[in-house]
């Protein structure tokens, strides 16, 4: 029963409807054996006590024997007898028939309890479909029932106005996030550009160079911590057209495209073919091998490692930095929160690993990470694979 209850709700209430008709019905029947059995035995007493009555106030000379009382006592305990096979035998058949009637009724109102069941959670079945649908692809489809007015179309109406909400929400979000990117990139570019300038000049002191080396660095840090907000406010949308990509190549990507000089890098790239976007998935892999070189100690070696399952696909990324404690590595994933050093100094935003879980999320999958005994980190993010039809 408890398995039962846990079940589809058409189930369910099949279930309730065809105990509530079989327990009605098994009542009404053994109600109506009782009911039968007490009408027959009072019947059957009435008639042999008629009878009985009329043998015992015969008189003489009314041209009738006079009555023998054993004979009278033994034809009253045969009649006895008589009354009870007939009231047993009455009661067999009406439970048997009866029980036969009750089980086909039984049998037919069970399916009709499906069927009608069936019919009225029709619509919650299409709402249902219908967010699904509108959760994995797009917030611009609607459910739009038509139904009559009622509990199910006031639900459906509901949703659908829940739905306009969020939707505005979005593109709200989205312009904002434009608009933004607009706006803080504008003035770095214009004042990366005034500096390139004021260096390239020829009267351009010593002190002019070597300060405005530094302003560039300073700069290009504020255009990663940019892009990075950016990435993270943008990853945590669904993935709304998603592509076959594999992790091998886009590993291979973020590799040739990343400075890895300072370590060791160890590559094990097997097919591991999901369905997602490419770009994200390859700035995944990007910041897991920078995180891995730029925590690292000095000559580390960083590991990444792509392989495939039956219904998951991994990238693995291992590096031999500094000890890092187990209670440590959920302050890894949360934004601007790093282990060595503070938000504004050069090696970081802080924000890799958020861009990374928040990405994962995205594609329904998700990331772990786990200290090496020896120092270091292992950072695996798991997505569903390809399937093949």
């Amino acid at each position: 029963m408890s398995s039962l209850s846990r079940g589809s709700l058409r189930l369910r209430l099949t279930l309730a409807f065809s105990l509530i008709f079989l327990f009605g019905g098994a009542a009404v029947l053994f109600g109506s054996v009782i009911l039968v059995r007490n009408s027959m035995s009072y019947a059957l007493n009435g008639a042999i006590e008629s009878k009985y009555e009329r043998i015992g106030t015969r008189t003489p000379g009314s041209g009738e024997p006079p009555a023998d009382k054993e004979a009278v006592y033994e034809q009253l305990e045969a009649d006895q007898v008589t009354k009870q096979i007939i009231i047993d035998s009455m009661q067999t058949n009406l439970l048997r028939k009866g029980g036969a009637t009750v089980l086909c009724v039984w049998l037919v109102a069970t399916a009709t309890g499906w069927f009608l069941a069936g019919r009225v959670l029709r619509p919650l079945n299409t709402i249902t479909a219908a967010a699904q649908r509108i959760a994995g692809r797009t917030l611009h489809r609607r459910i739009a029932l038509a139904h009559p007015p009622g509990e199910v179309k006031t639900l459906a109406d509901s949703f659908d106005s829940m739905l306009d909400r969020i939707d505005d929400a979005f593109s709200g979000q989205e312009r904002f996030i434009a608009n933004a990117a607009h706006e803080l990139k504008t003035p770095i570019a214009m004042s990366r550009t005034l500096v390139e300038v004021a260096m390239r000049k020829r009267t351009a002191p010593p002190e002019i160079h070597g300060l405005g080396e530094n302003l560039l660095e300073i700069n290009l840090r504020h255009e990663r911590l940019i892009e990075s907000l950016l990435t993270l406010a943008s990853a945590g949308h669904a993935i709304t057209q998603p592509r076959p990509a594999d992790l091998a190549d886009l590993a291979q990507s973020a590799l040739a495209a990343t400075d890895t000089q300072d370590a060791i890098i160890v590559s094990d790239l097997r097919p591991a073919r999901t369905v997602g976007d490419a770009i994200l998935l390859e700035q995944v892999i990007r910041n897991l091998v920078d995180n891995a070189v730029r925590y690292n100690v000095p000559g580390g070696r960083v590991e990444i490692h792509t392989r495939s399952f039956v219904h998951e696909v991994q990238v693995m990324v291992v590096n031999t930095g500094p000890i890092i404690a187990p209670h440590e590595v959920p302050a890894l994933f949360e934004p601007f929160r790093r282990l060595t050093d503070r938000v504004g100094s050069a090696r970081g935003s802080g924000l890799g690993l958020s861009i990374v879980r928040a990405v994962a999320q995205a594609h329904k999958g998700d990331v772990s990470a786990t200290p090496r005994p020896g120092g270091g980190l292992q950072v695996c993010v798991t997505l569903p694979a390809l399937s093949v039809r």
